[in-house]
C-alpha cells in the first residue's frame, strides 16, 4: 500500500530525516560512547538505553525514507465548495444527532483524538469531494454503515502545525 502524502508532508519528513541524521545521530553515538566508557556493559543501564535510543533513531530514519520513496503525492488543491485536503468540515451524524468538526489530512498526520481524519479513513473517504448539504454513507465494514451530512466546509490550509504521527 502506498501512503498519500502532500508536498508539505514530504518536506516535513525530509527536515526530520536531516535533523535525525545530523543532530540526533551524533548525540546518540556520543551517548553510546560515553556509556561504553563506564566499563561493565552487562549491567550498564545507560549503555542499553543509549543503544536503544540510537537504534530507534536509525529505525525512524529508515521508516521516513521508505515512506517518501513509496508515497503517492496528492494535491492540496480542491474546488472551493468541495471537501478536499486540509479542509475543516462540520459533519452532522444523523444516528447520534450531533455535529462535529473534523479536518481532512493525510495518513501521516491523522489523529482521531484531535479530530484529524485521513482521506483513507471510512469517514474521510465518504465525505471527500462532496459539498455542503450532501448526505454521505460511511462504510465502516461489510456489516455496518451510517449516514452523515456535510454542514460547512472551511478551506483551511496546512500551516505546518499538524504533527507527523510517531508510529
Amino acid at each position: 500500500m502506498h501512503d498519500e502524502l502532500t508536498k508539505k508532508d514530504i518536506e516535513k519528513m525530509e527536515a526530520e530525516i536531516e535533523h535525525r541524521k545530523l543532530v540526533v545521530r551524533k548525540e546518540a553515538l556520543e551517548d553510546v560512547k560515553e556509556a561504553r566508557a563506564q566499563g561493565d556493559l552487562s549491567e550498564n543501564f545507560e549503555y542499553k538505553a543509549a543503544k536503544k535510543f540510537k537504534n530507534e533513531n536509525e529505525s525512524r530514519i529508515r521508516y521516513l525514507e521508505k515512506m517518501i520513496k513509496t508515497a503517492v503525492i496528492v494535491s492540496e488543491d480542491s474546488p472551493e465548495d468541495e471537501v478536499g485536503m486540509n479542509n475543516t468540515v462540520d459533519i452532522y451524524f444523523e444516528e447520534d444527532d450531533v455535529t462535529e468538526t473534523y479536518k481532512l489530512v493525510t495518513t501521516v498526520r491523522s489523529n482521531s483524538l484531535k479530530n484529524l481524519i485521513s482521506r483513507e479513513s471510512p469517514l474521510g473517504a465518504a465525505i471527500f469531494g462532496h459539498k455542503v448539504g450532501d448526505r454521505c454513507e460511511v462504510h465502516v465494514n461489510d456489516n455496518y454503515s451510517y449516514f452523515v451530512q456535510i454542514k460547512r466546509i472551511v478551506n483551511t490550509m496546512d500551516d505546518g502545525t499538524d504533527e507527523l504521527r510517531k508510529f
